[in-house]
């Protein structure tokens, strides 16, 4: 008589794990399973920092931005190294500034500033070509791209802060504008020692507001923009009068306060 066979059983036995079922089950499996999960992290991760971004983007094009994480890196290193930390700044309209401001800065930093997109991609391959050569470091930051670092970055120099700025960059330029974006340039520009803004660089250096400047005074303001905590507004060495002379030839062949009619 035949031997009659337990299907079911074998099956039940077929299917009990053992050391050697979970040495020979497939790792990579588990692994991939877990590797897409991160991504799916990082994805909303990314598109939650995003629309964090575009809301900050957003209110700031409306709101007056009293406090900079650059205020902050100043404000902080000044405590750590026992010295005064108050922060001078008056955030002021744009329409409250006289035009010499706005006038002073773009002919000193970025005199392509009303044509281009945010980038000055010719002054930023020189800068490149000039640094490539073992040259003292020189930068090509337009208006816009400082803004978009001391509004909503850090300081300091890394590809990925570099990449957080062209996005900025860029985003500001097509969400707020050249008059706004000149106007927080103004208000937020280091312009002495813990000192922020052409209205606060007028009232402590000069005795009055920003409305009441000179093209002079303008001028010497804008002449401490790149290095403002080595250049001094109040006591200004041969090299920042000769820069505001300068400064203010640029100026006058701009076409004078005419030549803010592009971005009015």
């Amino acid at each position: 008589m035949a031997k009659r066979i337990d299907l079911t059983k074998e099956a039940r036995l077929g299917t009990k794990s053992s050391k050697f079922g979970k040495v020979n089950a497939n790792p990579s499996a588990k692994s991939t399973s877990t590797f897409k999960k991160y991504l799916i992290k990082l994805a909303w991760f990314a598109f939650y920092s995003w629309i964090a971004s575009l809301v900050m983007i957003l209110l700031f094009k409306f709101v007056p931005i009293y406090f900079t994480p650059t205020m902050a890196s100043r404000k902080i290193d000044a405590i750590l190294e026992g010295k005064p930390s108050k922060i001078y700044s008056n955030w002021t309209p744009y329409s409250e500034i006289d035009k010499n401001c706005a006038l002073a800065v773009i002919a000193s930093e970025d005199q392509l500033f009303p044509e281009h997109s945010g980038f000055d991609f010719e002054a930023m391959w020189g800068a490149m070509r000039h640094n490539m050569k073992g040259k003292r470091i020189k930068g090509a930051s337009t208006i816009s791209q400082q803004v978009a670092k001391n509004v909503f970055l850090w300081q300091g120099r890394s590809y990925l802060r570099k990449g957080l700025e062209a996005y900025f960059t860029f985003m500001i330029e097509i969400i707020w504008g050249k008059k706004r974006i000149i106007e927080v340039y103004l208000n937020v520009a280091e312009t002495g020692k813990m000192t922020f803004g052409v209205e606060a660089a007028c009232r402590r250096y000069y005795g009055h507001s920003a409305l009441e400047v000179s093209k002079a005074e303008a001028a010497r303001i804008a002449a401490v923009l790149p290095n403002p905590i080595r250049f001094s507004i109040e006591n200004p060495s041969n090299y920042v009068q000769r820069r505001t002379a300068t400064i203010q030839r640029q100026m006058r062949m701009l076409g004078g306060k005419k030549f803010l009619n592009q971005i009015d």
